[in-house]
């Protein structure tokens, strides 16, 4: 199942390497963002099914509430990625859950393939063990 997603990650190589293994996947990368506006831009801009999105971003820690407008407002699903999982640790609406990183990319294919696949409204036995759910 091939997606349009988003990274929104301030740290370039970390965006980079995401990108690339996400293309491996099979996926199109539409763009990266490394700030609050320009994620938004680029939703505005393109059709984008999920958004992986770091919580502290070039323009302070404003990916809570990115994720919280992508997911409520825009119907993109999300999913956070950050090496603070515990300040979404109650969970975010309108958002699916929590990958820690640092990640391998085994965990992010699993996380990505969960997400697509609740976002598709097919069947799901379980979440990958990498991935903190929200309630």
């Amino acid at each position: 199942m091939s997606a349009r997603i988003l990274v929104i990650e301030d740290e370039a190589l970390v965006a980079m390497e995401l990108r690339f293994v996400l293309e491996d996947l099979g996926h199109e990368v539409v763009g990266t963002a490394a700030d609050a506006q320009t994620a938004l831009r680029l939703v505005h801009e393109t059709d984008v099914d999920l958004a992986l999105v770091d919580i502290h971003l070039s323009d302070g820690p404003t990916g809570i509430e990115l994720g919280r407008e992508l997911g409520q407002k825009l119907g993109v699903t999300v999913l956070f990625m950050t090496a603070n999982p515990g300040m979404v640790r109650s969970g975010v609406a309108g958002t699916i859950g929590v990958l820690s990183k640092p990640t391998d990319e085994r965990a992010v294919q699993t996380a990505v393939d969960y997400a697509l696949r609740r976002r598709a409204g097919r069947p799901v036995e379980y979440a990958p063990p990498e991935l903190q759910l929200f309630g």
